[in-house]
This record gives structure tokens, C-alpha cells and sequence, in this order.
């Protein structure tokens, strides 16, 4: 039998992996100490917190959520960050996906201490996700779902009076977004979305502690530790024009192992010509919240949904104009039902 590989780490134990990231052969105790030393690295060197700041951290309970929670109350205790740590989920209203997921979360917040606040689409928008996919059917579910949950972590950490909002997005989510905008041709966000701190004009800012961490290498840390996560796709994920751009990459990686991280470093230091015309931010007229156009995004399709026009939110402006100056009849089989024309008209107040 070959002998066994060690660690080139410690040379003592035996490896029981080969790190994706590295290549390197590590024993278990090693590639911990490793992963959270690099994770300690990024937020110092980008300097990510202040000591006093209450940081909401996004829990939805999948692996990313609950590695960035489990490891920003271990480096918080071990490094003296002194932060005030409390978990954040929102519930989109997702049946058999999210209300599993949340039991995930609520075994988590007893088992690292940390106080938990749920946040639902229903209670800030009046819409579930399951009623909005009966209504805009098979295809754009995502649209709506990101930029609802988006505005709801805002809010929802705003009125916990949180300082900033940490994600669990890794090198892979990074890697993908900067692939799929660039695909898109959407300068505007391509520009920004490799930051690592975003926000703080009108919005709280956003970190993301484990942007250079590989999802393989999340995956193996919670497996290491022994974390509690939910791990089901969401129901209406595989619509999504992501999962197209994840797969591109997955087949790009499988060629070039560092293709995750040139596209972050490619993100990074893109440069876009002086002459190139940027989205300018304002605020949105209707609930205040950042935005390029008089109104944000999530007023536009919230306003599409409650007068029985869900796509309009995601078709042209011309056409959407029309409709929120009331030029414009509602969809033909879009109609809402007689329970649902009750509130078609109601608007929230943020």
C-alpha cells in the first residue's frame, strides 16, 4: 500500500485533503486554522469593522450564512473586533424551502448565542413569493425575489439599528456575478460588484468576509466543524439566468482551477473609459430608498403587482410609464381574484 500522504503543513498529521484553493495537502486541524487565518486576513486588511458596530449578519441558513456567522463570533471573541453580532433572515415565503431553512437558522441562534430577527416579504410588501410565482409564472421569480431581498436586509437591519450588514457571498458568487454582468453588458454593476464593502450612500453598507473564500473550501470547513445547515435548492432557482452562468463557470474551472479567482481579480481591477456614461444615484420618490430612476426597483415591480401587471416591472419603461400614470389596462389573464382585489390597489408605506 503507498504510504500516506502528510501534511505539508505540520508534516506530522495525516492530510485529509487537498486544498481546491492551494493544492496543497493538509491535515484536518491544519486546514482550519488556515481557513479562518485567511478569513481573519481579508476582514483586517480590508478593515471591514469597527470596534462598537453592531453587525446584522445575513442568515439563511445554507452554508455560507452559517460558516460567516459561526466564524465572526469565533474571531470576534479571539480577536477583540468588539462588535455586537445579531443574525438577520428574511423570510420570502417560499413553501418547503424557506420555512425549512429558518429552523436551520433557529437551531444555529441557540447554538452560537446570537439574537435572531426574521423579516418576511408579507409583512414589508404584502406578497409572498409563492403568490408573486402564481403570478408572474415559471420565468423572472428571481427578479423579484433579489430585489425584494435585497431592500428587505436593508430595512430589517436598519430598524435594529444595525451599523452595517455582513453576507456570506463567496469567491464563486463573486466570480459568477462578474461573469454574468459581464455577459449581460451591464457596466453599471460590473463596475462595483467585486467590491468587498458596497453601500453607505443612502443604504448601509454590505461586507462579504469570505469573498476569497472557495465554496468547496465552505463546504469542507462546515463539514470539519460539524455545522448545522440547510442545503436544498431554492424551488425556483433552476429558472434562473445564474444557474446558466454557473454552470459556465463550473465547465471553466474544471479547465483552469484558477479561474474563480482571475475573474474576482478581473473584477477588481476593471477599468471602464472616462467618457462611459454611469448610472447616477438618486433616491427613490417613493420610499426613499437609493436608486438610479425616480423610482427604485422594488416600488416598480411592487406597484406591477398590485395592479394586477406583474411583468410590466421587468418589461419596457415606455410601457411601465404608462401603467403607473394609470394610461394602461391590466394584463389579460392577470387579473387578480376577488379575495386578492382587495388589497390590489394598496400600497406599502416603508
Amino acid at each position: 500500500m503507498p504510504a500516506p500522504v502528510l501534511c505539508q503543513s505540520c508534516g506530522a498529521g495525516r492530510a485529509a485533503l487537498r486544498r481546491p484553493k492551494t493544492g496543497r495537502a493538509l491535515c484536518r486541524a491544519c486546514f482550519v486554522a488556515a481557513f479562518e487565518a485567511e478569513v481573519h486576513g481579508t476582514i483586517v486588511s480590508a478593515r471591514l469593522f469597527q470596534p462598537g458596530e453592531t453587525v446584522a449578519v445575513g442568515a439563511s441558513g445554507g452554508k455560507d450564512s452559517t460558516v460567516l456567522a459561526h466564524l465572526l463570533r469565533l474571531l470576534n471573541e479571539r480577536h477583540g473586533y468588539g462588535l455586537r453580532l445579531l443574525l438577520l433572515s428574511i423570510d420570502e415565503g417560499i413553501a418547503g424551502y424557506r420555512d425549512d431553512s429558518l429552523e436551520a437558522v433557529r437551531r444555529n441562534r441557540g447554538r452560537l448565542g446570537l439574537p435572531l430577527h426574521v423579516l418576511s416579504y408579507q409583512e414589508l410588501y404584502g406578497w409572498s413569493m409563492d403568490r408573486i410565482a402564481r403570478h408572474v409564472g415559471p420565468k423572472n421569480n428571481c427578479t423579484f425575489c433579489g430585489v425584494f431581498r435585497r431592500q428587505a436586509l436593508d430595512r430589517g437591519a436598519a430598524l435594529l439599528g444595525a451599523d452595517k450588514i455582513a453576507t456570506g457571498h463567496n469567491a464563486d458568487d463573486v466570480a459568477e456575478t462578474v461573469l454574468m454582468n459581464f455577459l449581460r453588458g451591464d457596466v453599471g454593476r460590473l463596475r462595483r460588484c467585486a467590491g468587498i464593502l458596497t453601500g453607505g450612500e443612502g443604504t448601509l453598507p454590505r461586507c462579504k468576509p469570505l469573498k476569497h473564500a472557495y465554496e468547496k473550501e465552505i463546504v469542507l470547513y462546515a463539514y470539519f466543524q460539524g455545522l448545522d445547515y440547510f442545503s436544498t435548492e431554492c424551488v425556483y432557482a433552476p429558472n434562473a439566468y445564474r444557474g446558466h452562468t454557473r454552470t459556465l463557470l463550473k465547465d471553466l474551472e474544471a479547465v483552469r482551477p484558477s479561474a474563480v479567482a482571475d475573474l474576482v481579480h478581473s473584477g477588481e481591477r476593471l477599468a471602464v473609459r472616462e467618457d462611459v456614461r454611469m448610472p447616477t444615484q438618486g433616491i427613490c420618490q417613493r420610499c426613499g430608498y437609493l436608486s438610479s430612476q425616480p423610482l427604485c426597483k422594488a416600488c416598480v415591480l411592487l406597484e406591477g403587482l398590485n395592479r394586477g401587471l406583474p411583468r410590466l416591472g421587468i418589461g419596457k419603461p415606455s410601457r411601465l410609464q404608462k401603467a403607473l400614470t394609470g394610461a394602461e389596462k391590466p394584463e389579460a389573464g392577470f387579473q387578480e381574484d376577488s379575495e386578492q382585489s382587495s388589497n390590489a390597489v394598496r400600497t406599502i408605506d416603508f
